[in-house]
């Protein structure tokens, strides 16, 4: 009962007294899966969103009831369950409903007991000595009479909502072992106990995360990791139709985010349906001239100002609802001020004194509880301390932006010099949002992305118009936000990941600029692509369009399209979305890896061949890659490697590859690279593990000797080997090495079938081994290439004696030479 009186009542974004919501009147099923998205821990969650906004149809969706449920027949029991999802995305409404549905009798009736403990919550004690027991007497006070003895034969269930909100350092490798559930220890050492199963090794554990923080439980405690990807299209119309009790409202609301991309994108997440639904209704009841937001700067500007309205009509004033008072402007700021200093440090939470270092009063927040809100504030002694936060992420984000852009304006050099990291004073619009472009293009992790198009979408006089007044708009000349224009269009960002450059048009998309977005439609509509010149910018929108595609590419070819090198390497997100992609002499380093890296590990993974030859990634770069072919949502058959400045080095990442039993690897060409026999002896470990599937292997050109031809005989025969083509052309390999090679082809689990030797400075000597080896063996060798050695007729002749007799494999002998 307790627990159903917790958890029917839901708020969506605020969390005012009396705000709430029957969840089962509102809750829309989300699109739950097993497994993760590509790059969970590195990728900013906006950019997440934009590149899982399709779901994999391979998937297969679990409802948040069936979480623990064994799915096939491979699966164990599942104990522990990790789930993912950006903010806002719907984890703790789908724990909410899980509990719910357990309270009212409708949902796994073989847990004795569902116990949320959110990680905010428990952040208050962490100081602090308990027992297992006494934690849950604590937090649950409904159970003060439950026993030690009951608790461990009863099936429990724990869930611990909210791990990117712990403060907790949880040291799961050294930590004092706790079996007894009376046992007082620290909260974190009780956790790390009950979360591995020395401490009630039945109960069942869930636990949620945003992305960036899930790699803080290791995988080797988790049974299944789940993702929240949020609502499909379907059920974002859903969402909206039960909202709105206005049928005409609802399909008018819908047909506007249908028509803006970055809106329809964002609706994945239903905080942001939230956001979009009191913006949109506001503006559609009442006498609204101007255009609909069709940008997100556009959004959020009247997403703040219909919670200001908000405020008014509830606190009353004078003033009319859409003015801003020098009071509200004030306060605006000290709230853009706690969000720009807290999204440096990457903070999402924060206490009264965090507020109060901005200038805040408490009081004065929960006025704006649509914008910043108290997380919860319980009556108990334990809960004297309040946490605060954004409503969401982007909304952080964008007041940050604000505040920034306001600082600007009020010639504030000495923050925004220190946050650009840039000494001389910035003195035009320009040059100030060029220093924002860089700063955020440096960032692994795209943090600052969604911030730094905020500040390009508020340098338009239209949007600090709809602020009423918050910023100064004397900067705003056509003449200067043409510049601002150019500068986006013509940016130089080669030292940066192509998948980062791609931010640079969304810039240009959030200044309303829509002129290279409708050039490239233009473009994909072409019949004559090939005579079209492509600037860097333009290939940037054409990899975002092509990667956002419903439709995967057959192949991408980029040296079909009339750009630049730049622009060449502007293009490799497009990878993201087609099977084939032929990138051979594009001119890439080792940070067009870092794309094709996460490119590689996308869910889902379309590409099955890659062509990298005549680049110089270098072993950094190779390593990048080897990374992702042993993720398990890498499915690449074909991975060429010539010409890539490739030392013995990089023979070590690509034999992790083949030992991991993720790879899918089928054809790799390392020819024309200075590999030396050291690194073939390195890459044989991994051709010699049971996990590898290689069927083609190329490797001429490489600095090798006879002794590589002993390292790939004898690994070839400690496996049995699935390769089917070895070529080995334009190597000192000598007769010696030949004799080697032989020691293979004599060994009955060989299914060789194409042997390239070419200019390898062999004699007749060799024809006799490898005559002799295809005799005594019913050979699978089909095709033998011996051009540009000197085999002397008589070599020749033992060789083509076996194609002509019909006892032998052998078909095709190349020998001119």
């Amino acid at each position: 009962m307790s627990l159903k009186r917790r958890c029917e009542h839901v708020t969506e974004g605020t969390h005012e007294a009396g705000s709430g919501t029957l969840l089962n009147k509102i809750y829309t099923e989300l699109y739950i899966t097993e497994g993760q998205s590509e790059e969970v821990d590195t990728q900013h969650e906006v950019r997440q969103l934009e590149r899982t906004s399709q779901k994999n149809i391979q998937d297969t969706p679990i409802k948040c009831q069936d979480i623990f449920k064994v799915l096939s027949e491979q699966q164990r029991h599942i104990r522990v369950v990790l789930t993912n999802g950006v903010a806002g995305v719907g984890k703790t409404f789908s724990v909410q409903k899980f509990s719910l549905d357990w309270a009212e009798g409708l949902e796994n009736q073989d847990i004795s007991l569902v116990l949320p403990l959110s990680w905010r919550e428990l952040n208050l004690i962490r100081d602090k000595q308990h027992s297992l027991l006494s934690l849950l007497h604590v937090f649950h006070p409904t159970l003060q009479k439950i026993r030690a003895e009951d608790l461990t034969v009863w099936k429990l269930l724990f869930i611990f909502d909210g791990l990117d909100e712990s403060r907790f350092s949880l040291g799961f490798n050294k930590h004092q072992l706790i079996s007894d559930i009376t046992q007082v220890s620290s909260v974190a050492v009780l956790l790390v106990n009950l979360i591995q199963g020395n401490l009630l090794p039945s109960a069942l554990i869930w636990i949620t995360s945003r992305p960036a923080a899930a790699h803080q439980i290791p995988p080797s405690c988790v049974d299944r990791i789940t993702e929240v990807r949020g609502f499909t299209d379907s059920q974002k119309e859903e969402y909206f139709r039960r909202r709105f009790s206005d049928e005409d409202l609802s399909k008018r609301i819908i047909s506007h985010i249908k028509a803006s991309r970055s809106l329809h994108i964002m609706c994945l997440i239903p905080v942001f349906c939230w956001i979009t639904a009191i913006v949109l209704e506001d503006m559609m009841t009442r006498d609204q001239r101007g255009e609909l937001p069709q940008t997100l700067t556009d959004l959020y500007s009247h997403f703040l100002m219909v919670q200001i309205k908000r405020k008014k009509q509830k606190y009353g004033g004078k003033q009319r609802p859409e003015e801003l008072t020098e009071a509200d402007k004030e306060l605006l700021l000290k709230l853009g001020r706690l969000a720009f200093e807290h999204l440096e440090k990457g903070n999402i939470m924060f206490y009264s004194e965090d507020l109060e270092r901005c200038g805040l009063d408490v009081s004065e927040v929960s006025v704006y509880s649509g914008v910043c809100t108290e997380i919860f504030k319980r009556e108990s002694v334990i809960f004297q301390k309040s946490v605060y936060c954004f409503v969401h992420l982007s909304i952080q984000e964008f007041l940050a932006a604000v505040y920034m852009f306001h600082l600007y304006t009020r010639k504030d050099t000495v923050v925004i010099n220190q946050f650009l990291e840039y000494s001389e004073p910035i003195t035009s619009l320009d040059g100030f949002l060029r220093r924002a472009l860089r700063k955020s293009l440096e960032s692994e992790n795209g943090h600052l992305d969604l911030f730094v198009r905020f500040l390009h979408g508020l340098s338009l006089e239209s949007n600090q118009r709809i602020l009423g007044g918050l910023l100064d708009q004397r900067n705003s000349h056509p003449e200067t936000i043409q510049k601002v224009l150019n500068n986006l269009k013509e940016l130089n960002s080669d030292e940066f990941s192509p998948d980062r450059s791609i931010n640079i048009f969304h810039c240009l998309m959030e200044m309303k600029d829509q002129s290279v977005h409708q050039e490239i439609q233009e473009f994909l509509k072409s019949e004559k692509k090939s005579e079209r010149r492509l600037s860097v910018i333009h290939c940037s929108a054409l990899a975002y369009l092509l990667q956002m595609s419903e439709e995967v590419l057959d192949e991408l070819n980029l040296q079909q399209y009339n750009t630049s090198v730049k622009g060449r390497r502007r293009l490799i997100p497009a990878v993201r979305n087609c099977r084939k992609a032929e990138l051979w002499d594009c001119s890439l380093s080792e940070i067009s890896c870092d794309s094709l890296a996460s490119a590689l590990r996308s869910n889902p993974s379309h590409l099955r061949e890659l062509d990298l030859s005549g680049n110089q990634l270098k072993d950094p770069g190779v390593n990048l890659l080897c990374g992702a072919l042993q993720d398990p949502l890498c499915e690449l058959e074909t991975l060429r490697l010539s010409r890539c400045s490739l030392s013995e080095t990089s023979c070590d990442s690509v034999a992790s590859a083949l030992k991991s039993n993720l790879s899918h690897l089928r054809v790799l060409d390392l020819s024309s690279n200075t590999l030396q026999d050291s690194g073939v002896k390195r890459l044989c470990s991994g051709l010699e593990s049971p996990n590898c599937k290689l069927e083609r292997l190329r490797l001429i050109k490489c600095s090798l000797s006879e002794i590589s031809c002993g390292s790939l005989a004898s690994a070839l025969r400690s496996n049995p080997s699935h390769l089917r083509e070895l070529d080995l052309g334009q190597n000192q390999l000598k007769d010696p090495g030949v004799k080697l090679l032989c020691g293979f082809l004599h060994f009955p689990n060989c299914r060789l079938e194409t042997l390239g030797l070419r200019e390898c400075s062999l004699s007749e000597i060799s024809c006799d081994s490898l005559a002799s080896a295809l005799r005594s063996n019913p050979s699978h060798l089909r095709e033998l290439d011996l051009r540009w050695n000197q085999l002397q007729d008589s070599g020749v002749k033992l060789l083509s004696d076996l194609v002509e007799n019909p006892h032998y494999g052998l078909e095709t002998l190349r020998h001119f030479w």
